[in-house]
């Protein structure tokens, strides 16, 4: 449980909880338990409004405190504490790791495979059937679950998270605070070959791949999605970047300051991605384009070239009955022709 005074300190390290002074002692002590909607929320729970389409659930909410904005705010119901914020919907986020299940730390498990050469700082927790090799690096606080990976020369910051299965290939650098969610593959091979004179008799030549991943602090990257090392240079990934699962970023993209991937999405080699763009589901880069800051692209969108203009942008077709999809397809090809 935390009382609502917890509450306020941890939203405050984000914006300030506007009619804090107006709160009762009373008020201030009540306590939470768990998070839960406006609709079936009971009085031991926060919840929050953030879209004022759903304005007309407040005034039946049982919860216990409700997270607002202040031309809402007369509308609390007078069983429970509005607090009043200028996002309600970021508070909700800060709000919501208060009540996350606290997991201890579990020191270093006994079956882990640790290089006499590796550096573990103080604070760190290493799961069971983990190896750790050469020379690794991993800063205070850090937390592995079981069955990972950390390969020769790479190093992990201070309180990142692994999760199971993740594999970081050698020489690679993360940073701190970084969550790596389960099945992430950072610093594997790219996808890099170059063509013999016959392929079907001689095959592909593979080119070694001889450059780094690394990523900066505050990242969080989803289950399964794997950023492949550079072919010369480095593959790099900016602050404060959050990628979903499912996402395959080539050897040597580059990604700028917070920038969020949604799932699917497949980034090919040497394309550049700047700041605070927001990429859509099933999202296709080509490879060497660039991508200017603050870029929008919606979901199923096919980048071909690069984009030197900050907005939305979008290519996929919506969904029509199939027949009507067909015809219209044909007219298409046909605006070729013309």
């Amino acid at each position: 449980m935390i009382t609502i005074e917890q509450l306020i300190s941890h939203i405050e390290q984000r914006q300030p909880v506007l009619n804090k002074a107006a709160l009762s002692i009373e008020q201030l002590q009540v306590q939470l338990t768990s998070i839960g909607s406006l609709t079936d929320a009971k009085n031991t729970q926060l919840s929050f409004l953030a879209d004022p389409h759903y304005i007309s659930r407040l005034a039946s909410s049982q919860a216990g405190a409700v997270l607002i904005t202040e031309p809402f705010s007369a509308q609390v119901p007078t069983s429970s504490v509005g607090l009043v914020v200028a996002t309600p919907y970021l508070a909700y986020a800060s709000a919501s790791q208060l009540f996350a299940p606290n997991i201890p730390a579990k020191a270093i498990h006994p079956t882990a495979v640790i290089a006499d050469s590796a550096i573990i700082a103080t604070g760190v927790s290493i799961g069971a059937f983990c190896v750790i090799g050469e020379q690794v690096q991993i800063g205070t606080g850090s937390c592995l679950d079981a069955h990972v990976v950390i390969e020769d020369r790479s190093s992990i910051g201070n309180y990142a998270v692994i999760k199971s299965q993740v594999v970081v290939a050698h020489d690679c650098v993360i940073g701190s605070h970084v969550r790596l969610h389960a099945g992430v593959v950072i610093g594997s091979e790219g996808f890099g070959f170059a063509p013999t004179s016959d392929r079907s008799s001689s095959g592909w030549e593979r080119i070694a791949q001889l450059g780094r991943v690394i990523i900066g602090d505050h990242v969080r990257i989803g289950s399964n999605s794997c950023v492949d090392r550079g072919a010369i240079d480095d593959t790099i990934i900016g602050n404060h970047v959050i990628i979903d699962n499912l996402v395959q970023i080539a050897h040597n993209v580059h990604i700028g300051d917070g920038t969020a991937i949604a799932a699917n999405t497949g980034i090919a080699g040497s394309t550049t991605i700047g700041k605070r763009c927001i990429i859509g589901g099933a999202v296709g880069i080509n490879g060497h384009v660039k991508i200017t800051d603050d870029v929008t692209l919606s979901g199923m969108t096919m980048v071909t070239k690069s984009i030197q203009t900050a907005g939305s942008y979008s290519s996929g077709t919506a969904a029509m009955p199939t027949a009507k999809w067909r015809r219209a397809a044909v007219r298409f090809r046909q605006l070729g022709d013309s």
